[in-house]
């Protein structure tokens, strides 16, 4: 009986509402265990589709970029909570169906983590899949790099009407010789090839590679004050203001782009799509808290740390909080906050406290780049209560958190925002 799956899942989340809790992961894994063929069965039905974005950065803003460029055209379906497991994407299809089993959607947008991604294209094979970018994350879990990229290479393959790739990522450029559908690029101009250093990059002397030819999206030039974006795509030239901040979503943005043309969007309408996309939660979100004005940034990984320092210091922020938690969903190795520069920070010359189960460490890593800490306090609200008082009355505090210390800090932010009363 086909809704007889979906029945289950949403007496699954009205179970969790009443307990006070929220997600779509337990809902999803229940429907998973208990209907095995209902996953493929529903997604089969969609006319536009698949698309898979993973990588190791930046999933959940582009797969949020993408289907609100597509919804303007398309009803979408997507994980847009962050539940970037299979059961996440399975939540997502029970949340938007009616519960006579209709399935409300033409088109899915999923991001999946690089390890789940491949436990979904073995259960069903996407039309269509971005891949961002492969570097270092959670050692503990996905071993060293190049793991992580034979991961993404089986999720590529399973591709049945195109790939989108990071041009400027040597791992994920090789893959296009291994692939049966057509392949498209996005790339960074030379310039901006400067703000993305690779791991090989930062350690040894690598040269520039030179800007692919042909490429769907190049990313000429981003200004972190104003957001002024400029994009070539393939010849036309378009200029747009991003409300997401940070060099980083800028690049997201031309990926974002790439893929939804593969849907049929045209210039025009992804440029329309990407200047009204909002922040997505904790990736540069802001929040009003007692006259002073609070930045969230994601940190994860050496490489994605480097970028939300970037984004974060072009705000020009009073004070820095830094808050690591080493949960399971945090990767329980924390080494590699040893590599990560922390120069700009300290030129910077901010105040910075540290929080989490990690603060300790964290203070000890800052320490050893010259970056002096005012104190270490595990406990995450009392640590944000604190910096937020210590910041400048209509001053800006920029909050660098890791994943479970990310959310959380959701709810006791959201409660005091201002705009929120």
């Amino acid at each position: 009986m086909p809704a007889l799956p979906v029945i289950t899942g949403k007496l699954a989340f009205g179970a969790l509402r009443i307990m006070g809790r929220s997600g779509n992961a337990l809902p999803g894994l229940i429907v998973e265990r208990v209907f095995p063929r209902y996953f493929a069965k529903a997604l089969s039905r969609l006319p536009h589709g698949v698309i898979v974005v993973s990588g190791t950065n930046g999933k959940t803003t582009t797969t949020k970029m993408i289907a609100t460029m597509l919804a303007k055209k398309h009803r979408v379906v997507t994980n847009d909570t962050g539940s970037n497991f299979v059961r996440g994407a399975i939540g997502a299809l029970v949340q938007q169906s009616s519960w006579g089993g209709r399935l409300d959607g033409d088109v899915a947008v999923f991001e999946l983590d690089e390890a789940h991604a491949v436990k979904f294209v073995e259960k069903y094979a996407p039309q269509h899949v971005l891949l961002l970018n492969v570097s270092r994350d959670q050692l503990d879990r996905f071993g060293e790099i190049d793991y992580t990229a034979s991961l993404l290479a089986k999720v590529a393959k399973a591709a049945t009407a195109s790939v989108t790739l990071n041009s400027d990522d040597e791992r994920l450029a090789a893959l296009a010789g291994e692939l049966q559908v057509p392949v498209h690029w996005f790339a960074l101009s030379e310039p901006m090839q400067q703000l993305f250093p690779t791991d090989e990059e930062l350690y040894n002397e690598v040269e520039t590679q030179p800007v692919r030819e042909g490429a769907d999206a190049v990313l000429q030039q981003y200004d972190a004050a104003s957001g002024h974006t400029v994009i070539d795509f393939a010849g036309d030239v378009r200029q747009l203001t991003l409300r997401t901040t940070g060099a980083h979503n800028a690049q997201n943005a031309a990926a974002a782009a790439v893929a939804s043309m593969r849907v049929g969007l045209s210039v025009d309408e992804v440029c329309a799509g990407l200047e009204v996309v909002e922040p997505a939660f904790g990736r540069g979100q802001s929040y009003r808290i007692a006259g002073r004005d609070v930045t969230m940034h994601l940190v994860k990984n050496p490489a994605g740390f480097r970028q939300s320092l970037q984004a974060g210091l072009a705000e020009s922020p009073d004070r820095a909080c830094i808050i690591i938690n080493d949960a399971d969903a945090d990767g329980r190795d924390m080494s590699w906050l040893w590599d990560v520069q922390f120069d700009a920070l300290r030129e910077a010359g901010i105040p910075v406290t540290t929080g989490g189960v990690r603060a300790a460490d964290m203070a000890v890593r800052l320490k050893y780049s010259g970056v002096d800490v005012g104190s270490a306090v595990s406990e995450l609200e009392s640590v944000v209560d604190a910096a937020v008082q210590a910041t400048p009355a209509g001053g800006r505090l920029t909050v660098f958190a890791s994943y479970t210390a990310m959310w959380g800090l959701y709810r006791h932010l959201d409660a005091q925002h201002e705009e929120a009363r």
